[in-house]
């Protein structure tokens, strides 16, 4: 069951990442698309960070989809979990779609790692 559990996590990640964002949305996440459509006013300078920060948010909340309902984890661990991945997934995606400092390849390894770490920390107490 525990395997099982980590498999979903992957399919909803890829779910999310690839299929339940459209292309607006990913367009939306980088400034760039912004300045080259001529949106240069400064109340929308950080509307980017919103569209990050959507995507970032839904993509933690789909892979712990599958812990929240086959497993006992406890609401703390979650939040926890959930704010750890927000975070670096927000980070992750700002790198690859702004900053352009890393290839989708680190992007999407970045996201399998997070996916192992949040696996392990939230099953650890199912496991012993």
């Amino acid at each position: 069951m525990i395997f099982k559990i980590l498999l979903l996590m992957i399919l909803c990640h890829v779910v999310d990442d690839f299929v339940l964002q459209p292309t607006c949305l990913s367009k939306l996440k980088q400034r760039k698309w912004w300045l080259d459509n001529g949106i240069t006013d400064s109340l929308y300078e950080n509307d980017y960070k919103v569209a990050l920060l959507i995507h970032s948010m839904s993509w933690s909340i789909m892979i712990m989809l599958p812990l929240m309902f086959l497993t006992e984890v406890n609401t703390f661990s979650l939040m926890c979990m959930f704010f750890i991945n927000t975070t670096v997934h927000y980070i992750t995606d700002d790198c690859k779609a702004n900053k352009l400092m890393i290839n989708l390849i680190t992007d999407q390894s970045i996201h399998m790692l997070q996916i192992l770490i949040t696996w392990c920390y939230l099953t650890i107490n199912i496991i012993c």
